[in-house]
This record gives C-alpha cells, sequence and structure tokens, in this order.
C-alpha cells in the first residue's frame, strides 16, 4: 500500500455534448501528474433523464477513458449513462492505464428526478484494488444512504462522483464528512460546476475528507488535489478501532 494522489475536475459539464466534453477534460488535464483523475456523475452528458437520446451503446465513454487513461499514465474514474440490452444504467467507471476496468451500477436512483423511472438499479456493492488501495465507488444519492457505503473493514476509501445542485449543498458536505468520520476511510467527493440544461446551478464544491474528518484537499484551477496517506490512515485505525464495535447489516 504506498501513498496515491486524487485529482478531480471541477466539470462545468457541456449539456448533452460528449465529444466537446471529452475534449475539456483532455484539455484540462493536460499538464496534471497523478495517480488517479476524478470525472463527475454522468460527466459525458450531464445529469440527463431521456437516455434513450444520449446513452452510450457502443462503448463510447468507456473507449475514451481506456485511451485517456493510458495516456495520462493514471486511472481514470467517472460515472456515464449506459445502454445495456433493453435498460439504462447510470454506470461509475474505473479504468487503469493498462485498460483493465470494473464498473459500478449506480443503486440508488435519484426518485426525486424520476431517475428511477428511466434508469435501473444496480445490484452490486464494488470495491476496487488499485494500487494497495480498496476504493468503494458511489454515485451521487448514494450518499444519502450510509448502511450502503457501511465499512466491514473491506475498503479504505470512498470515491463519490455526483451532480449535486446548489440548493442542497450543505446536505452533500455533512455527509462527505460524516461517511469518512463513520466508517475510518479516505473520502473524496466530486462534484461539477456551472448550470445544467435544467437550470439548476452548481458551485464549487468538491472535497476530500481523511478518516478523522480533516478536510484534506485543495482546489487550484478547477483541479481539486488530495493525498491518500497509507501511514496516517493505518495509524489512525490501530489506535481507534471504532470499526470493530459496528453493527451489522444485510443489505438486500
Amino acid at each position: 500500500m504506498q501513498n496515491i494522489t486524487v485529482s478531480g475536475l471541477n466539470l462545468d459539464i457541456r449539456w448533452k455534448e460528449k465529444k466537446k466534453n471529452f475534449k475539456l477534460i483532455e484539455n484540462s488535464m493536460k499538464l496534471i501528474k497523478t495517480d488517479l483523475i476524478l470525472l463527475p456523475e454522468m460527466f459525458p452528458t450531464g445529469f440527463y433523464m431521456k437516455p434513450e437520446e444520449v446513452a452510450d451503446r457502443n462503448s463510447e465513454t468507456l473507449e475514451w477513458m481506456k485511451k485517456f487513461a493510458k495516456e495520462k499514465n493514471c486511472a481514470v474514474a467517472g460515472s456515464a449513462s449506459i445502454m445495456e440490452g433493453e435498460n439504462f444504467y447510470n454506470r461509475f467507471y474505473f479504468v487503469e492505464p493498462n485498460g483493465n476496468y470494473h464498473q459500478y451500477d449506480k443503486r440508488h436512483l435519484f426518485s426525486f428526478s424520476g431517475e428511477d423511472q428511466t434508469y435501473s438499479a444496480g445490484k452490486e456493492r464494488i470495491v476496487v484494488n488499485y494500487k494497495g488501495w480498496r476504493i468503494l465507488l458511489q454515485v451521487c444519492y448514494d450518499l444519502r444512504f450510509p448502511v450502503f457505503a457501511r465499512n466491514n473493514d473491506d475498503y479504505d476509501a470512498i470515491l463519490y462522483v455526483a451532480n449535486w445542485p446548489e440548493v442542497r449543498i450543505d446536505a452533500w458536505k455533512t455527509l462527505l464528512k460524516a461517511r469518512a468520520i463513520e466508517n475510518l476511510a479516505y473520502v473524496f467527493g466530486l462534484n461539477r460546476i456551472g448550470t445544467d440544461g435544467n437550470n439548476l446551478h452548481y458551485p464549487e464544491s468538491s472535497y476530500c475528507y481523511a478518516p478523522d474528518g480533516t478536510l484534506v484537499s485543495t482546489t487550484e484551477n478547477n483541479i481539486v488535489s488530495a493525498e491518500f496517506n497509507a501511514e496516517k490512515l493505518l495509524k489512525f485505525r490501530e489506535k481507534f478501532r471504532f470499526l470493530n464495535d459496528r453493527d451489522s447489516f444485510e443489505i438486500i
């Protein structure tokens, strides 16, 4: 297990314009050297509830992510609207520089916006092993459901990618910090910025918290950077063995 750096892009997503968003990301991250590039929820299109118009049918986003990860020699992670069979998924891809990838389909669909009427919910919790770190993949609304993210001593960090609007931004920040403290894990929450096609505004609001709840991220030129420090994590967990006292839950 080694220290790794994570660099998230505060992206002002171009509404329903995949190629423009891909290019914007490439240009924004051109000079960045990191272990992991994190991109927002539905970064190719924005949080759009008519997936039949925008969903990937030929792995466009995944293929771009593989190419980008290879060029940057780092992992690239973020979610996109995907069609598989006759179903649509809000799918979080984690792509390694060698082309290997992992995928998590968002479990908690945002019924307030009708996401549950157009997308299918995922059924599995996914933990990725990358450079010795066990990383739980989560998407936006998942943040409100702590049982699903409960650390069974099976992960070291959580990645949340989101389109979380300004009107509820205090909940976003509060819950990110809570997930870090209660799970003794690093938590990196990446939100989009700007205004989307539904006229919802998203302020700069991406953060990374250490297991003790300390804010450890910095932001410059829309790049949010943080280090996952292995020694600090292990020492903190050794001193405060709170996970040993956790309740048992069964996810149905």
